[in-house]
């Protein structure tokens, strides 16, 4: 009980920090209407049919423009809105709200809208306009907001390069029947205007190089369950490495993880690919083996019982150096 009530207070500590400067009319407002976009928030995904999906996604659009409206609304979470991502610029300058539509089996859409912090609380927003289905070069395509390759994002990296950052994305493409999308996006700003895309993935380090692409794009076989993530450890974006089941590199329907992981790594301006991230190799005859405490004999060897640490006896135990003390002079 007290777990619960620690829990319910935290959450109002998050809200209220959040919309401090949100006036409380309009906190109530916009409160009411989270209610009613969480209805509809679910029905876009839980619709019997698309008819049902596109209702409800055509009235939670129209009544989420109108919330947003709400002067100071930047700072209002919309926490209970759980099929639509949310996400900050970690500088706080904008954040990026995405969420996915099923058509059928076979089509599937992303929408979403980025809403830029303003000094005086009023609404800067673009809608993204998912043109995925009708770009021929996906990973080559510069592209605006009304061109954007739809993704509902999970992960939001800043870095910079000289005076100007740079926004990477790590997104989901449910992407139809037989396969699914990660992708790895940038978005920049030029006039104040939302860009996505640019040469920034180089494979200049590579054994074998090849072009630079404006974004990367992971398509695998549908239940494959590739994994890309960011590492704040190594500061890179890890993925697991693809290829195709049946050597049938043409169909990216057939691509699954074979073990290996990649990544790309921020260095002067762009994102160079690490071919392999993990690339230790125990030497021949070096493995690891088991250090029993008892002989051949079954009799126990009673120094490794009570000195069994393999780290500290890896080397033996250097002896600290002796420290003379000046004797005294005899006063005179």
């Amino acid at each position: 009980m007290k777990k619960l009530s620690l829990f319910f207070l935290l959450n109002t500590v998050v809200l209220m920090a959040f919309a401090q400067s949100i006036k409380n009319n309009n906190l109530l407002m916009l409160q009411k209407k989270e209610d009613s976009l969480k209805e509809y928030s679910l029905k876009m995904v839980q619709g019997i049919n698309a008819e049902a999906r596109f209702t409800a996604d055509s009235i939670f659009t129209k009544m989420f423009v109108r919330a947003l409206l709400t002067k100071n609304s930047f700072n209002y979470p919309f926490e209970s809105l759980e099929t639509i991502s949310k996400l900050y610029a970690p500088d706080s300058s904008f954040r990026i709200f995405t969420w996915q539509m099923v058509i059928n089996d076979n089509v599937v859409r992303q929408h979403g809208a980025i809403q830029i912090k303003t000094s005086d609380g009023s609404l800067k927003l673009f809608p993204l306009i998912d043109k995925s289905d009708i770009t021929v070069q996906l990973a080559d395509t510069l592209a605006n907001n009304k061109g954007w390759i739809g993704a509902v994002y999970y992960k939001i990296i800043e870095t910079k390069s000289g005076n100007k950052s740079y926004f990477t994305l790590l997104g989901f493409d449910e992407n139809n029947m037989r396969s699914n999308r990660k992708i790895i996006e940038t978005l920049n700003f030029s006039n104040d205007e939302p860009i996505f895309g640019g040469r920034l993935f180089s494979f200049e380090e590579d054994s074998v190089a090849r072009p630079s692409v404006s974004r990367y794009i992971m398509e695998y076989k549908k239940g494959a369950g590739a994994r890309l993530t960011y590492d704040d450890d190594l500061a890179m974006v890890v993925f697991e490495h693809l290829e195709s089941e049946s050597n049938e590199p043409t169909k990216k329907w057939t691509y699954i993880p074979d073990g290996d992981y990649e990544g790309f790594k921020w260095k002067n301006g762009k994102w160079i690919h690490v071919e392999k991230v993990f690339n230790l190799i125990t030497p021949e005859g070096k493995e690891p083996v088991p250090n029993p405490v008892k002989n051949a004999e079954g009799n126990t060897d009673e120094d490794k019982l009570q000195n069994n640490n393999p780290v500290e006896n890896l080397a033996p135990a250097k002896k600290k150096p002796t420290q003379t003390v000046p004797k005294k002079k005899a006063a005179n």
